[in-house]
């Protein structure tokens, strides 16, 4: 309905709407619920059997924002602070506010580091990380990566050209610098 001058239409009385409509206002009336003779208002009830629950046992210590003045009776345990992305978590909680910037972003960071910890530690295993087959770099080729890219309208199609620079820059960093280091080790060998 557009917006004119004229004075709106009346808007239909509930009853209109009931009639009209089966099961409108359900919520209104508690007669008309079909809830009522099971539902009772009694804030005291709240099913638990306890006052406090019983605390999860800290393995380590847990990160805790600053607006709490403890941790939660149950918590996550699946990611263990660790390396230097951990410090980096605790100094987030630590110091800044959930409702400030600064946290998120310390704590994305944070993540990055961890990743990058990550892929380090692959190097020292039997089956290092393989930044080929782990990009999908190889589909491209093989599930019509390029012909889907074009008459589409794709938003990605834009920022397609930085995604090598992202993906495989840093990973041919790491090469150059793993060359240089051994160039110097063998050169002090030499000498």
């Amino acid at each position: 309905m557009p917006y004119t001058a004229d004075k709106p239409e009346r808007p239909p009385t509930g009853e209109e709407l009931r009639a009209r409509i089966p099961g409108w206002g359900a919520d209104l009336d508690p007669k008309d619920r079909p809830a009522v003779p099971r539902e009772r208002f009694d804030p005291g009830a709240s099913g638990a059997h306890w006052d406090f629950p019983e605390r999860q046992e800290e393995k380590w210590p847990r990160e805790r924002s600053i607006e709490h003045k403890i941790l939660p009776p149950v918590f996550g345990t699946s990611c263990p602070p660790k390396g230097i992305s951990g410090p980096l978590r605790q100094f987030a909680y630590r110091r800044y506010s959930e409702g400030r910037a600064a946290h998120w972003l310390l704590l994305i960071v944070a993540d990055r580091v961890d990743a990058w910890e990550s892929h380090l530690r692959s190097f020292l295993t039997l089956r290092p990380d393989n930044p080929v087959t782990e990009s999908g770099v190889l589909s491209e080729f093989s599930r019509h990566g390029i012909s889907s890219r074009f008459g589409r309208r794709r938003t990605d199609v834009k920022h397609q050209w930085m995604d090598p620079v992202i993906v495989g820059g840093p990973w041919v960093l790491a090469g150059g610098a793993a060359v240089a280091v051994l160039r110097a080790v063998r050169r002090r060998r030499r000498a």
